[in-house]
């Protein structure tokens, strides 16, 4: 008991780190969600989105393996299916035991209802969904997952009078602009927290993966991109994102020893 308070404590300091001081009700439902389910906030198992708490993927996952789940069966609904519209939805079954009937979710995605950071990932983004959906419900979670919110990191449509700080009704094509770059470093600011990845190492491999010599020089598009290729990856295969971040730290590294 007195280690579970720990950890708890421990957990709402780290949230407190990063996303300021917190209501009570919301560090209340904090140690709700840690003391019922065992999620961690340094694992990635939640986000703070606007002022709720809202758990991912890699944390639903890792909750369904300390209970011990007997398997997850994803099949695509092909009534509802439109690759060339890039419209798909998934049903997803989760067995919490051997003799369980199972507890079935559904989800589907097409541009419509996912980021324009995802435009293109509408199959995965979709499975994801339904996957996501059938564990809240096998499990009782009653907060909705990081996943399923459709407009997350919508980008807004560029008007005269958002497109630029001088009312001039000029688009700013940087990452840093006016226009959409907030919503854009927030999707990227997530991935970093959700994935615990190096800041530092991330954004030499932007600046990289952009082809530019300062981030700041970078376009919106070449951003989004970015982001996308990097939530992607650390989604499929965190460990071999890390092997690649890390090589950026070589130089200054041996400079160092140097």
């Amino acid at each position: 008991m007195k280690r579970k308070l720990r950890d708890t404590k421990s957990e709402a300091r780290l949230a407190r780190t990063m996303w300021g001081a917190l209501p009570k009700p919301t560090e209340e439902a904090l140690a709700h969600l840690i003391e019922k389910y065992s999620f961690s906030v340094s694992s990635g198992d939640l986000l703070l989105l606007e002022g709720r708490w809202y758990v991912t993927h890699s944390g639903l996952l890792g909750l369904s393996r300390r209970k011990g789940c007997a398997g997850i069966q994803v099949s695509p609904v092909k009534a509802f299916c439109d690759s060339s519209s890039t419209r798909w939805a998934f049903k997803a079954t989760v067995y919490r035991s051997r003799t369980c009937r199972g507890f079935v979710g559904y989800g589907d995605a097409d541009p419509s209802n996912v980021s324009v950071l995802v435009h293109g990932a509408e199959m995965r983004v979709a499975e994801t969904r339904a996957v996501n959906r059938a564990l809240r419900k096998a499990y009782g979670i009653g907060i909705c997952s990081v996943e399923e919110i459709g407009s997350l990191v919508s980008v807004e449509k560029v008007t005269p009078q958002n497109a630029s700080g001088n009312g001039s009704g000029k688009a700013n094509g940087h990452a840093n602009g006016n226009a959409n770059g907030p919503k854009v470093r927030d999707r990227l600011c997530q991935v970093i927290r959700q994935h615990q990845l190096d800041p530092s190492l991330v954004k030499a491999y932007a600046t990289d993966f952009c082809g530019v010599k300062t981030l700041r020089d970078a376009t919106r598009d070449q951003v989004e991109n970015f982001v996308v290729h990097l939530a992607d990856w650390a989604e499929k295969d965190r460990n071999a994102l890390l092997c690649q971040l890390n090589s950026y730290a070589r130089p200054s590294q041996q400079e160092v020893s140097a």
